[in-house]
């Protein structure tokens, strides 16, 4: 996005969002900007095999979610309201 485009979305945010809704904004861009930075990450190959080996233990002793369970949860947290 152009430094222009932003500059422009940060005076219509200014414009129109109470001081709380700004901390509010900010607060969550930060938390979605250091996420994105860890996940971006490589991992190496003894993290990929132990990530494997546990996965491996996981599921032999039935620590696992099938497909059910994940639509499940799922629909229960869209059904959720959010408020901001």
């Amino acid at each position: 996005m152009s430094e222009t485009t932003l500059n422009n979305l940060l005076e219509y945010l200014y414009d129109t969002l109470t001081p709380s809704n700004m901390r509010w904004v900010g607060e969550h861009l930060i938390k979605q900007a250091n996420h994105k930075e860890e996940s971006a990450k490589p991992y190496t190959m003894e993290e990929i095999n132990t990530r494997i080996a546990q996965s491996e233990r996981d599921s032999v002793e039935g620590k696992v979610y099938d497909f059910d369970d994940v639509m499940r949860e799922l629909e229960e947290e869209l059904e959720t309201p959010t408020t901001i």
